[in-house]
């Protein structure tokens, strides 16, 4: 059967195309402009890569999706509308630690000769990394255990996350392990030629960048959305799998392109940071609004990020990691893409 699509159809879809690209491609070289003015932000709080990957730019690259599950989970009218919230908060990490991860590992192999190394080692605190895994861990673990049982009090758990959010700041900003000359800064974009750009320019440049990001991020899942109905696939495949993608790409964006510049320090400290932010903040914003219950899928994708935070604890936890060996975590992604594909298509 050969399926007639009409002209204003087809319009539509080349629309959505078009967008789709432009918003793709401004994600990308707003957030070449953010990476600069973040370090460079850091730089002026006197700050290691650390903690400027960890807290100022993971902080800021997750804020746009953590705004998009406080709107569902506060104003959403229906119990699905607020379902989406719920699936973003289980979503963002998985892809994190899984897709994230993995395009650190392929950037890094592929860039090796053009970086001039003599091996593909990641070159991070292993021992930090690994620490940072066993923090997202305990708190995820708890995470999903709530989204299993039910009780009347389970809202006011909420607030634990937060602090287990502002206890984990703390520690990344007291416990620094790089000095901030440590790493090569590069002149700030919006003032090539100053060798000390002012404070204004450096929040101007990192604001506006971020704002950009924020705003294409939303255009690019609209248009991801639109896919979904154009070719007739599952509200829960495109909600589930493509959504959480799509508003991760900041993150992963940011990591592919401090690879590239041989700041694999900045790069993994941005994941990990944002992977923190999605299992409290989010978590706490759906937990006071929502049952905060799981049903299959989302059982499924706990589990598959908790087997990749395992994964990633015992490799950093070994003292040193191959770019190889990040590259099949994010196989897992696609496991979970599979189940959900069969879960709703068996239905």
């Amino acid at each position: 059967m050969v399926l007639v699509r009409s002209p204003g159809l087809m319009l539509s879809m080349l629309l959505t195309l078009f967008l789709f690209l432009v918003s793709a491609g401004a994600i990308y070289f707003a957030c070449e402009y953010f990476v600069n003015g973040v370090e460079w932000f850091g730089r002026k709080l006197n700050l290691g890569a650390t903690a400027t990957g960890t807290v100022l730019a993971a902080f800021g690259t997750a804020l746009p999706e953590s705004a998009v599950t406080f709107v569902a989970v506060m104003f959403g009218k229906t119990p699905e509308a607020r379902d989406i919230g719920v699936g973003a908060a289980l979503g963002g990490p998985l892809v994190l630690a899984t897709i994230a991860y993995a395009v650190v590992g392929f950037a890094l192999y592929a860039g090796r000769k053009r970086l001039n190394r003599p091996d593909t080692r990641v070159r991070v605190d292993n021992q930090r990394l690994a620490r940072d895994q066993s923090w997202f861990l305990a708190i995820f673990v708890v995470k999903v255990g709530l989204g299993l049982v039910a009780f009347a009090w389970k809202p006011w758990l909420g607030v634990l996350f937060l602090l287990a959010y502002v206890a984990y700041v703390w520690r990344e900003m007291r416990d620094d392990t790089t000095a901030p000359e440590e790493e090569t800064l590069e002149a700030l974009t919006f003032r090539p030629h100053d060798e000390n750009p002012a404070m204004r320019w450096v929040l101007a440049q990192t604001g506006l960048a971020l704002l950009v990001i924020a705003v294409a991020s939303r255009v690019f899942v609209w248009q991801l959305e639109a896919f979904g109905e154009f070719f007739h696939l599952s509200p829960h495949l495109v909600a589930l799998v493509l959504s959480p993608v799509a508003t991760e790409l900041p993150e992963t964006v940011n990591a592919l392109i401090w690879v590239r510049q041989g700041k694999e320090r900045l790069a993994l400290a941005n994941i990990s940071g944002a992977m923190m932010i999605q299992a409290t903040i989010p978590s706490s914003l759906a937990l006071f609004a929502t049952p905060w219950l799981f049903d299959t899928p989302l059982i499924v994708a706990g589990v598959i990020t908790a087997v990749a935070v395992v994964v990633l604890w015992a490799m950093f936890r070994r003292g040193s990691v191959e770019a190889r060996w990040l590259m099949p975590i994010g196989a897992l992604y696609g496991v979970f893409a599979l189940f959900v594909g069969w879960y709703f298509g068996a239905r």
